[in-house]
């Protein structure tokens, strides 16, 4: 992993496309500004791991307890 301080308005350029941006900082968060092309998908982690589950169930995969998806429905 690679660990970089940044400041306010400061940011970093990921691959040619890919701009984070660090918009602002309050107490212990921070909110970043994310310009990427619309064809590449940016979420929050929590959010893609829900977007993962969804299509492993919708898929009829085993799921992170070894029970196929449909089957527990």
């Amino acid at each position: 992993m690679l660990v970089l301080s940044r400041q306010r308005d400061e940011s970093i350029i990921i691959g040619d496309n890919i701009v984070l941006t660090v918009v602002d900082i309050r107490g212990d968060k921070v909110r970043l500004g994310i310009d990427a092309p619309k064809e590449v998908p940016v979420h929050r982690q929590e959010v893609y791991e829900a977007i993962q589950r969804e299509n492993r169930r919708a898929a009829g995969q085993k799921t992170d307890d070894g029970e196929t998806a449909k089957s527990k429905q």
